[in-house]
């Protein structure tokens, strides 16, 4: 897997090209790593973020709007394969936060691995602890 600096590259790269937008540079490079990630492991993979810290202005905290992403991310999926939960997050709401765990433990028992490649902060670590 690539560092920080050689993802950035490789979307500037896709940009100056002409062949995408920024922001569809950005998704496509993350769905391909994505993708990646799964054919490694397996398992299915949702990766939960916001850009709290570069836009500290816009509310990106866990908040009860979050569950229905999470079951329409979940609709489809194969069940036996797990889930990894990619996640990055100033935290939110306690009680959102204990919903969406309820939710995710009812749809794949104890089989959640979570991964925090830099922040989960306040209710985040309920997330990745649970």
């Amino acid at each position: 897997m690539p560092n920080w600096g050689q993802v950035l590259q490789e979307i500037q790269q896709e940009v100056a090209r002409g062949a995408f937008a920024t922001n569809a540079a950005l998704n496509t490079i993350r769905q391909k790593y994505l993708l990646d990630l799964h054919k490694k492991t397996g398992r299915n993979i949702i990766a939960y973020y916001s850009g709290f810290l570069s836009k500290p202005e816009i509310r990106s905290d866990i908040n009860d709007e979050d569950k229905n992403g999470f079951m329409m991310a979940i609709h489809g999926l194969d069940r036996t394969k797990g889930l990894d939960l990619i996640l990055h997050t100033p935290g939110g709401g306690i009680a959102a936060t204990q919903s969406i765990m309820g939710y995710l433990q009812k749809m794949f028992r104890d089989d959640i691995r979570a991964v925090v490649p830099q922040i989960a902060m306040s209710a985040g670590t309920i997330k990745a602890c649970c």
